[in-house]
């Protein structure tokens, strides 16, 4: 086996025995009880499970933006869960595009600015705002709609601007929280299609949650959380 074959069959993401409990005793409430998962590269991944189960808590903790109370998570084989919030921080700007439910676009900027302004934050040299911008729309059939603003926009066509700004620094990694629930199925499934088009063709990993069982038919692998642990894959 060459040295490419074996780095394509190590995990991308892994949480071992991860574990979040918020508050302190009588009132401590344990979200997480020690949950394991494996996310190889280029996977189209869901999490599934009532409210309450645990799945923005973990979708929080794998993109970085928590740590675990016991546990750890690693990114490409290097630990990330134990690193400083600056670190932390410094690794999700690179490595990692996130996308809410809500759409969480800037009001009076276009498409394009919006995509833009997260190049900017994620620190990437000016002079290729352009092309990256250009092509993170063109990816997500938008290319031709690219200066109009949220307001102009139905739905579906904004949260694919959303999944533009998160893509357009070409992460290895897309963490979505409930990115279909305030679209209709049709939508829902445009955005799907964008999704799987990017694990396709782009080589992205994307881990999603949903109470969606539609959603849920197009992916390539199911967990599902029930009171903070992982209780099947399928």
């Amino acid at each position: 086996m060459n040295n490419e074959q074996v780095i394509s069959t190590a995990p991308l993401l892994t949480a071992e025995r991860v574990t979040r409990v918020f508050g302190r005793g009588s009132a401590a409430v344990h979200a997480l009880k020690g949950a394991n998962l494996s996310i190889p590269p280029k996977r189209l991944v869901a999490l599934k499970g009532r409210s309450g189960s645990g799945k923005t808590t973990l979708i929080n903790i794998l993109g970085a933006l928590d740590r675990p109370t016991e546990g750890k998570v690693f990114f490409n084989e290097t630990e990330i869960s134990g690193l400083s919030e600056k670190a932390r921080n410094e690794h999700r700007r690179v490595h990692m595009g996130l996308i809410f439910q809500s759409f969480a676009l800037v009001p009076l900027m276009t498409a394009y600015e919006n995509v833009e302004f997260g190049l900017r934050i994620a620190g990437i040299p000016a002079s290729l705002h352009k092309a990256y911008t250009e092509r993170a729309l063109e990816l997500v059939g938008l290319k031709t709609r690219m200066q109009h603003r949220p307001f102009e926009m139905s739905g579906g066509e904004q949260q694919r601007v959303a999944i533009a700004r998160a893509i357009a620094h070409k992460p290895s990694l897309i963490l979505a929280d409930e990115p279909t629930a305030e679209l209709d199925s049709k939508m829902g499934m445009q955005v799907m299609k964008v999704f799987r088009d990017l694990v396709q063709h782009e080589g992205m990993a994307i881990i999603l949650t949903t109470h969606d069982p539609a959603i849920m038919s197009v992916v390539d692998q199911v967990y599902a959380l029930e009171d903070g642990l992982i209780v099947e894959e399928a």
